[in-house]
């Protein structure tokens, strides 16, 4: 049991939490929910020992391995698959040290501990992680320098996941999936088999993946039983209670206090006012829970409304190489208030897409038609890092209203979220969800007829994720989202298309369909639907194939003759005179080993001839 007691834990002068008490159950699977920076990540740090608490105490059970991602990408030269399979430290050890182990006994310990992690099967496990995550069988024999940053980031989290701690922290585990990867992991989570705790902001995760919210407000733990959705409806039910409670507590002592005023000097009264005052001596206030009211969100309208189409997009191909182009042969319209959510896993082409509808990107050929005066205002989270550090929101705006006056420039400062000291805050003093509500009220400040919004959820707490969806909702305009949200996505999005096999195409089912869809398909990169005729997908050239498939066919030979060289010890362990009679359960120990390595011999020798069968096809 994870047991938190009276904690108070205080960063650069601040008091986070507050003489805290909350247990967490083995198996527990908990949503760590709380305003951006009330102290959720400090938690973490504090439950792994990084950080001193200022008073109280944590303990786990001695034995629990506490695991949570990385906080570099890995790197280096080493296979996606290697790297995972390499988070398992104790599988890792045991195989290496049966690669020189002489001792029978020692070997007889190795192997049948080798076999009671189940060791032998876990490049299966590692692999339909790693795929789950959008890695295919090709990729997971890459380099993990081949990839970039948000990818490597991926690998980590395989390899946490990998790894099965007792105890699994995720902190915003979502901020580097796509909408694919995140169902996945919804649904890995719920039937992860020891606890996890995830701090996250996305609703469905919370109500698919946690059955208990753990919720830090104004420094106070506290741990409900449920969803997120059960959460909300309790809370709300506590609130309303706290502020009767104090209300009826309020009446009371102003009654008490009026008894008090009227009798204190009135001789014949006095004992029963002393008697009043003690009481509200010992009354302990109650204090009504507050609701901390989020920053609303709203985008200007625009000044004109424009005939639909707005854009139409003709039998293009468009990308960064004319050979290879990312999206080939796309045919599609967006009309004035349409609201499209793009789906297809990352990779597919979704950025490529909204970079040409946003006119940064010009196709190679075909033809794309806009409406004569279109306006478009595109976000996307990595725009972070072209804001200025050393200057406020109100030096952003400023330099959009360099003609205005103070007022008018202060108003529009606050109207995007910045209103008094706030506007002269400088931005590298901003936390990740100022940061965004920044971008958002830059990018669509000049009032445009489309809003392009390119994972605009990430570090947004979920009440602006709200925000959000209302001012998306109240948008006149069109909107075209890419969000691994599920629930902007529900709540705004009344078109899905799907970006993937180089083209785009309309789904027509909802996100419970695409949802079941994604778990069922083993490749969530490449969910199949019908293609528009004459939009074949070219096919990759022959050497590009194969590599990958060299290499899987080498990795699979290595792990052959490896089982077969720990075969061979265990035969000549087993080979002994007089081992039965001797020593029985040693003899037992390793005729078990024995069969765990037959089985891991026979699961690599058929991944042998399926790459060799592959290969052979690649090659043509």
């Amino acid at each position: 049991m994870l047991s938190i007691t009276d904690i108070s834990v205080r960063i650069a002068g601040r008091l986070l939490i507050d003489d805290s008490t909350v247990q967490i159950v083995p198996g527990a699977r908990v949503g760590f929910v709380g305003r951006n920076g009330v102290g959720k990540s400090t938690l973490f740090h504090a439950i792994r020992g990084d950080l001193p608490v200022e008073s109280g105490s944590i303990t786990l059970p001695p034995r629990w391995r506490i695991g949570s991602l990385a906080q570099e990408a890995p790197d280096g030269p080493e296979s996606l698959i290697n790297v995972v399979l390499k988070a398992d430290l104790e599988r890792d050890a045991l195989l290496r040290e049966a690669e020189t182990a002489a001792d029978p006994h020692r070997i007889a310990e190795i192997q049948t501990r080798l076999v009671d992690i189940d060791a032998h099967s876990a490049p299966a496990r590692a692999a339909a992680i790693l795929s789950g995550l959008g890695f295919s069988t090709a990729d997971q024999a890459r380099p993990c320098s081949e990839f970039s940053g948000g990818w490597r980031m991926r690998v980590a989290l395989a390899a946490t996941l990998f790894a099965a701690p007792d105890l699994l922290l995720l902190d915003e585990p979502t901020n580097y999936l796509d909408l694919e990867g995140t169902l996945w992991l919804e649904d890995h989570l719920a039937n992860y088999p020891r606890t996890v705790i995830v701090i996250s902001h996305d609703r469905d995760l919370l109500d698919t993946s946690v059955d208990q919210i753990l919720h830090l407000d104004r420094g106070k733990l506290t741990l409900y039983k449920g969803t997120y959705s059960s959460f909300e409806e309790q809370r709300a039910t506590r609130e309303m209670l706290d502020a009767k409670h104090a209300k009826r507590q309020a009446d009371e002592r102003k009654r008490l206090q009026a008894f008090v005023d009227r009798f204190k000097a009135k001789a014949s009264k006095a004992r029963q006012a002393q008697s009043r005052v003690k009481m509200l001596e010992r009354m302990k206030p109650v204090t009504a829970l507050v609701t901390q009211d989020v920053r609303e969100i709203t985008f200007p309208t625009p000044e004109k409304m424009l005939s639909p189409p707005i854009i139409a997009v003709d039998d293009v191909s468009v990308g960064y190489d004319p050979k290879k182009p990312v999206l080939d042969r796309v045919t599609l319209r967006i009309d004035t208030d349409d609201r499209i959510a793009l789906l297809g896993s990352n990779g597919n082409g979704k950025s490529t897409l909204v970079k040409l509808l946003a006119n940064k990107l010009a196709p190679f050929s075909g033809r794309i038609t806009r409406a004569e005066k279109l306006s478009v205002g595109y976000f996307a989270q990595h725009q972070v890092d072209e804001l200025n550090l050393d200057a406020s929101p109100y030096d952003h705006i400023r330099k959009l209203m360099p003609d205005a006056p103070e007022t008018k420039v202060r108003g529009r400062t606050g109207a995007i979220g910045f209103s008094g000291k706030a506007g002269d805050t400088l931005v590298q003093s901003l936390s990740g969800g100022e940061k965004a509500r920044l971008l958002l009220g830059l990018a669509t400040f000049f009032g445009p007829n489309m809003i392009i919004l390119d994972e605009p959820t990430n570090h947004l707490d979920i009440d602006s994720r709200a925000a959000l969806a209302e001012a998306i909702n109240d948008f006149p305009g069109a909107v075209i989202m890419v969000s691994h949200d599920r629930y902007l996505i529900e709540a705004c999005a009344d078109q899905l298309w799907v970006v993937a096999n180089q083209t785009v195409t309309s789904y027509d089912g909802d996100l419970d369909d695409y949802r079941r869809m994604v778990l069922s398909i083993g490749d969530t990169r490449s969910p199949s639907r019908e293609r528009p005729k004459g939009t074949a997908r070219p096919e990759r050239g022959k050497s590009e194939r194969r590599t990958p498939l060299k290499q899987r066919i080498a990795d699979a030979e290595a792990e052959i003759e490896r089982i077969n060289g720990i075969i061979a010890k265990i035969d000549t362990a087993l080979a002994l005179p007089d081992l039965f009679t001797r020593d029985p359960k040693q003899a037992a120990q390793l005729s078990k080993a024995r069969a765990g390595a037959e089985s891991a011999l026979l699961r690599a020798e058929e991944v042998w001839l399926e790459a060799n069968s592959q290969y052979d096809e690649a090659a043509g």
